[in-house]
């Protein structure tokens, strides 16, 4: 890969590798650390990566460094010991796109990871099976249960609209 397309990869890719990541994290900042670290990983690969699977592979970096952090970050609050309680705010009034990202949020990481690829970014099952090291006929059963399960929420809450 030449700089001219390593540049290219930037501008093509790194905003659509962001929107992933900040959609499964909620959090600019760590999303944002996470493209840096991806595209210095492509920078120190850049002779062994092709420019046609420059994509995958920076997906696939985004989501293997992402489930990397949010292991550590489990494991470091678990040390702690934080023994804060999880706080369940009252909806009042709620808002549909509040609603879907919070059944997003109830999902398993498998099932929110390939959804997100899915429905979001666009990606084929076999692409997603590439990026999240998944086998295409598992990417569709995460996908089916993952959809599924939105359904049955957000079907719910027909009643409140």
């Amino acid at each position: 890969m030449t700089v001219r397309e390593y540049n290219r990869s930037v501008e093509e890719y790194a905003d659509h590798v962001f929107r992933f990541l900040f959609a499964y994290l909620k959090r600019r900042e760590q999303a944002e650390d996470i493209v840096q670290d991806i595209y210095e990983k492509l920078w120190v690969k850049r002779e062994t990566v092709s420019c046609e699977k420059v994509k995958t592979y920076l997906f696939t970096a985004a989501y293997h460094t992402m489930i990397d952090r949010l292991r550590k970050e489990k494991r470091v609050i678990s040390m702690e010991d934080s023994g804060v309680a999880e706080h369940s705010e009252e909806m009042i009034s709620p808002d549909l796109n509040e609603i879907l990202h919070e059944a997003l949020n109830k999902l398993p990481p498998d099932q929110k990871a390939v959804i997100l690829l899915r429905d979001y970014e666009g990606y084929s099952y076999r692409e997603i099976g590439e990026i999240t090291g998944q086998s295409e006929s598992q990417v569709k059963v995460n996908i089916f249960r993952g959809r599924k399960f939105l359904k049955n929420y957000i079907g719910s809450i027909e009643v409140l609209i």
